[in-house]
């Protein structure tokens, strides 16, 4: 169940550079506690600029305007979240987010240890477990590897482990699924709907695929152009878009004269 708000974002502006058309453009919304919100619309809507702004790992040369404000009544954090600490990010492209002369030991680890005070043996353990969660066979062994020596579903269950290894509040997936294959797909999708309803964290997911936003979020906001076109329960967004940006990206994977198969949790 979704609860009171925790992140407030207001009239966001968000420019690269001068005389270039806005990433990000006078978007409002709110993230609930425990909400599943996906983020949709075809590349270069700033979808990732604005999951970017949520986590605070914007570039240094963004030029920000508006505000995005967390609640103080929560209890999940004081002030504003730490990324890494409060806020854990999965990217798509797991060889630039894995470093590739590091095991996996060392890189699931690294956030308890960074940002909880684990000592890198508590770590270690800790890695194992996590590896265990996110239901990689053989955790133990896994933990000497290196990334080239994993396949991509599985490099991409090993970001998965990294980003909840400080116990974070909010994880936002950004097209995390998106370089796999279809099965692949489909076993993130699958985790990462477990991982946040049993734990009720807030998951911000960022995908142009409408079928997997369908079966994960209870709530989908449209981007066009770094505009927020719009924004409401998945079931009214998928059954009856309100605007011909939303209908146009719907046609490419939905027979609109059917009504949509929408999952049970997203309704």
């Amino acid at each position: 169940m979704t609860g009171n708000a925790l992140c407030r974002i207001d009239d966001l502006s968000v420019h690269y550079r001068p005389g270039q058309a806005p990433a990000l453009l006078n978007v409002s919304l709110t993230i609930r506690q425990g909400q599943r919100l996906a983020i949709i619309g075809e590349s270069g809507s700033g979808k990732s600029t604005l999951g970017n702004a949520v986590a605070g790992l914007l570039p240094g040369n963004a030029r920000v305007t508006g505000d995005i404000s967390w609640s103080r009544d929560s209890g999940l954090f004081q002030g504003r979240p730490k990324p890494g600490r409060d806020i854990g990010t999965i990217f798509q492209d797991t060889g630039a987010t894995l470093n590739p002369v590091l095991t996996i030991a060392e890189q699931v680890a690294e956030g308890a240890v960074r940002h909880l005070g684990l000592s890198w043996r508590q770590g270690r353990d800790l890695a194992r477990d996590l590896l265990e969660r996110v239901r990689l066979p053989h955790p133990s062994h896994l933990l000497k590897a290196y990334p080239h020596q994993l396949s991509g579903g599985q490099r991409q269950r090993v970001a998965i482990a990294a980003a909840i290894a400080a116990s974070p509040s909010i994880l936002i997936a950004d097209e995390a699924t998106s370089a796999l294959d279809t099965v692949s797909q489909a076993a993130i999708a699958t985790l990462l709907d477990d991982l946040v309803r049993r734990e009720n964290k807030t998951l911000v997911f960022i995908t142009h695929d409408i079928g997997l936003a369908s079966s994960l979020a209870d709530e989908i906001a449209v981007l066009h152009s770094g505009r927020l076109v719009e924004h409401g329960p998945t079931r009214r967004v998928l059954s009856a878009p309100s605007r011909d940006y939303t209908r146009a990206l719907l046609a490419d994977y939905l027979d609109l004269s059917t009504p949509p198969l929408i999952s049970e949790a997203a309704s």
